[in-house]
């Protein structure tokens, strides 16, 4: 492959050591998720809401590690700031302020995923440790978890800073990736029958074949929509576009919002669940047990609906069709064919409108096809298709083999300019 030609090159032995380092980074997260909080033990229990934490965790909750809670409280405050961004002027001031507001905005966001960590902490310590245990060993439990997450959000930023692609992405991805086997394990123990017949073996040898193809289908399905965009053409007025020129256009991704209407609409959901084991009402547990968990088909139902209001909520917050034909129209842009000014933000929002409605759909049936695939099959719940995981593994490791491409395009470049 060229780009691993290129890489393995003695001038790009810099790049090699930062991609070291996130490697050795990632295997300390792993061995993290394996390590328990002292004086616990693993859950055996059914996590059911909770399964994308532990997901994305790399097991980490299920064996109720020190990183039991992952980056999720700082992912889930980071969402939580972008939603206050638009409602309070205080943080829109500091949208505006570029660099330095952004900064300042980040710092919000890690103190409040802080705080997030340890009120989540104490919400687990109380789910699974029922209520024999002490107020001393719940703080206790808290504060391990808590202070996992933030060293998780420590390497994180040492994995943006002196390694390759961006930290806290990629500690998802590799704790999504180590679940990988073991899911595939279990798919092949609870396909393969060996105390069976020889037929009902290869009966089960054939379905797990046939589980693998569709799953890897499914990645080529995702990896298919999240590099889908629609490319809008953009003219200015100061130039011409003559023969032979690409012309300029704004891409708008299909799955603008990514995997975040997933984890916020999997967070609203978890609330409910939360709140029955803290006040340990049986009446409400039953009512959320029935109507509020995604495994149900009201919960499902509520949760899919979840997943597309919030698709468009976020893509709007994102790409913003006023704010854009405004900077198109100050610039001396403009769409051929459309008039500067509302007539572009109009045409903006019905494109954008189309190509949300498409991506929050297509975001849906990924998130759906595992809880029917759960429904409908004999299968544990740790096998699943499709999913939040691959979303989250397709988008990260196409956007850091990006980085790594670009890397070593601007190294060639100034390497060839230098010779001139």
């Amino acid at each position: 492959m060229p780009l691993l030609k290129q890489l393995f090159k003695p001038t790009n032995r810099d790049l090699l050591k930062r991609i070291g380092f996130t490697l050795v980074a990632l295997a300390i997260f792993i061995i993290g998720t394996t390590i328990q909080v002292p004086g616990t033990e693993s859950i055996t229990k059914n996590l059911g809401f909770l399964e994308l934490v532990n997901t994305m965790g790399g097991g980490a909750l299920q064996n109720f590690s020190i990183f039991a809670l992952g980056v999720m409280p700082y992912i889930t405050a980071t969402i939580v700031m972008q939603l206050l961004g638009e409602l309070i002027p205080y943080f829109q001031e500091l949208n505006k302020q570029g660099h330095v507001g952004r900064q300042k905005i980040n710092t919000y966001s890690r103190y409040m995923g802080i705080l997030f960590a340890l009120l989540q902490g104490y919400a687990f310590s109380f789910m699974f440790l029922g209520r024999s245990a002490s107020a001393t060993e719940y703080i206790y439990i808290s504060v391990v978890l808590t202070a996992g997450t933030a060293f998780l959000l420590w390497l994180g930023d040492q994995i943006t800073r002196k390694g390759i692609g961006n930290g806290l992405s990629l500690i998802i991805m590799a704790g999504i990736i180590a679940t990988l086997p073991q899911m595939f394990i279990d798919a092949f123990q609870g396909l393969v029958v060996f105390d069976g017949t020889a037929q009902e073996i290869t009966l089960g040898v054939v379905k797990f074949i046939l589980f693998a193809i569709i799953y890897f289908a499914i990645i080529v399905g995702v990896i298919f929509v999240q590099m889908a965009e629609r490319k809008v053409p953009i003219q200015y007025a100061n130039k011409s576009t003559t023969y032979g020129q690409s012309a300029s256009y704004v891409p708008i991704k299909v799955n603008t919002a990514g995997v975040v209407p997933v984890i916020f609409a999997s967070s609203l959901m978890a609330i409910p669940g939360i709140i029955a084991s803290l006040i340990n009402n049986e009446s409400f547990s039953l009512f959320v047990q029935n109507y509020l968990t995604y495994t149900t088909p009201v919960g499902f139902i509520i949760y899919v609906i979840f997943i597309f209001l919030f698709g468009f909520v976020y893509t709007y917050m994102v790409f913003k069709p006023e704010d854009f034909a405004k900077n198109l129209q100050e610039s001396g842009g403009y769409i051929p064919g459309i008039r500067p000014g509302n007539e572009t933000k109009t045409y903006l929002s019905k494109v954008l409108t189309r190509i949300t409605c498409l991506g929050s759909v297509f975001l849906a049936i990924i998130v759906a096809l595992p809880i029917i695939f759960s429904n409908v099959t004999s299968l544990p719940t740790s096998v699943s298709i499709g999913g939040t995981g691959l979303l989250i593994v397709v988008g990260v490791a196409l956007e850091t083999y990006k980085q790594i491409e670009g890397s070593l395009l601007s190294r060639n470049y100034k390497k060839g300019y230098s010779r001139r």
